[in-house]
């Protein structure tokens, strides 16, 4: 399973605490009467950006919604709904002006009013909506000033907000659509395009929207289809029954970067695939075991087999498009002597069995590593699981995952916010132990914890640097996960159509395509 907490790339924020504001980048293109074709493989969850935390989903609903902040190709944080912003001395306050005259396409004025009931239902915990939990943790509350001027009050200092309201969580809401209780089914922001019709099972099919504030959009609909078999997909784009197709299956990759009527669409890596081990459990309680399997296994050998070389092997906890990565730290290499001799150390010269919980998309992972594994003597015994089974053994509690003997579970982790905080807080803070989130292995260390708060708060961004090189180091030496590798965001769309780019975190941002 493929956990993602948003999906929104971002760069690091500047040093200074008030940011002029520069018009949102969409770039000019003359307009288009045709329709673009994009499939995916999932359909939306929902027609609502608060209650999701779905890629895929958010990739559906950004050319309808927008929220203060955004960014434009480039991954430069500009501004949308908000003409500027600037936050005070501590970090915990900020105000935004809003931009004029901007109406949602039911006609409702997108006013302080507006706003203020969008992050409403984010801070009301009764209303149990997906993506809620990140904003609330953060937010504290908002006022409006006057008509077109908001304070966001934070909880504390939080650098990485202005990127947090880039999110699809706090895109705007026409205050009488989400009222009326329409949104899960009916999309109503303010963005350039505005929804037709939401066959569920389908298809979403959106249309330029006249009234938009800003440059038009240059062509006349968007049409969003889904398959779940790769073949079908690599076929569609091929044959120009899908304009755009994403994700690309790495095996498909090569032979359309090498076809003239296609172009490949390659992101920086942003999701970490991983292993994570159960820190409670024996044999996993000993950190050698834990550094032996990863010296167990050949990261080369998963990008090559697995990703036919579009992504590379792991050797951090954090992506290399997530502020604070540190392209220093060396992670393991594959070496057996050194496995072997960790595990006779830790009392395990024998065979050791390990049990890892998998869902269908992870099991080849899971076989790959079983064979890998097997050459240090470790036997990996895999246990497939259907998605809810899956979902009750990852996030459960550390006497049922003794009780159901889960040493270990695959999956992966990516931030839209990418930003360190959400990367390394949900899945290594001792605060984060699973059921309540996603330290799956029950991992514990006051330092780590120490420096991801100080981290989380600081507002100097030099100082956050330092904070996340110290903790990626800590979470390699015990060997907390088994780190795999950051696959490469694929796409591949038709040579005719152009504008359209890949957001970190593989969403396609149609708003500015053409085709022809």
């Amino acid at each position: 399973m493929t956990l993602v907490i948003d999906r929104r790339g971002a760069l690091a924020l500047g040093g200074s605490l008030g940011l002029a504001a520069l018009l949102r980048g969409r770039g000019a293109f003359a307009a288009d009467t045709s329709q673009i074709v994009i499939m995916q493989t999932e359909a939306p969850r929902s027609m609502d950006p608060a209650d999701h935390t779905a890629t895929y989903t958010a990739a559906v609903l950004e050319p309808m919604y927008e929220g203060l902040t955004g960014y434009n190709e480039k991954m430069e944080l500009v501004p949308v709904l908000a003409t500027k912003w600037e936050g005070d001395a501590t970090g915990t306050v900020w105000t935004f002006t809003l931009r004029q005259g901007v109406k949602f396409h039911d006609g409702e004025p997108c006013d302080a009013d507006a706003v203020i009931a969008s992050f409403a239902r984010h801070l009301d915990e009764k209303r149990g909506l997906a993506a809620s939990g990140r904003i609330r943790n953060v937010l504290a509350e908002v006022k409006a000033l006057d008509a077109q001027t908001l304070r966001f009050t934070l909880k504390r200092p939080y650098p990485a907000f202005l990127k947090l309201m880039a999110g699809n969580a706090a895109a705007i809401v026409s205050p009488k659509a989400e009222k009326a209780g329409a949104l899960g089914r009916a999309a109503v922001g303010t963005g350039p395009y505005k929804l037709v019709e939401y066959k569920s099972g389908e298809y979403v099919l959106s249309e330029a929207n006249p009234d938009y504030w800003g440059e038009k959009a240059p062509t006349k609909s968007l049409k969003w289809i889904w398959t779940q078999e790769a073949a079908v997909m690599n076929m569609a784009v091929q044959t120009g029954d899908a304009d755009v197709v994403a994700p690309l299956p790495p095996v498909f990759a090569a032979p359309i970067k090498a076809n003239p009527e296609l172009v490949l669409m390659e992101g920086n890596p942003t999701a970490v695939f991983w292993v994570a081990l159960n820190c409670k459990l024996a044999p996993l309680d000993d950190v050698r075991v834990r550094q032996a399997l990863n010296y167990a296994t050949d990261r080369d050998g998963l990008v090559s087999n697995l990703l036919y070389g579009f992504g590379k092997p792991a050797t951090s906890p954090l992506s290399p498009a997530v502020f604070g990565y540190d392209p220093t730290v060396e992670g393991y290499g594959l070496d057996l002597g050194k496995a072997k001799s960790l595990l006779a150390e830790a009392g395990h010269a024998d065979d050791i069995t390990i049990n890892v919980a998998v869902q269908e998309p992870e099991a080849a992972i899971a076989e790959i590593l079983q064979g890998m594994w097997a050459q240090a003597g470790i036997t990996l015994n895999i246990q497939k699981m259907e998605s809810g089974v899956w979902t009750a053994a990852a996030f459960g509690t550390p006497e049922q995952k003794a009780a159901q003997g889960v040493h270990a579970v695959i999956a992966s982790w990516s931030t839209g916010t990418f930003d360190a905080d959400l990367q390394l807080k949900p899945l290594y803070h001792t605060d984060s132990w699973s059921p309540k989130s996603a330290n799956l292995g029950f991992y514990s260390n006051a330092e780590l914890d120490e420096i991801l708060n100080k981290a989380g708060s600081s507002t100097d961004e030099t100082e956050r640097k330092s904070l996340y090189a110290k903790a990626q180091r800590i979470i390699v030496q015990d060997a907390v996960h088994v780190l795999l590798y950051y696959p490469n965001d694929l796409a591949a769309a038709r040579a005719e159509v152009k504008g359209a780019w890949l957001m970190p975190g593989g969403e396609v941002m149609p708003e500015r395509a053409t085709k022809g």
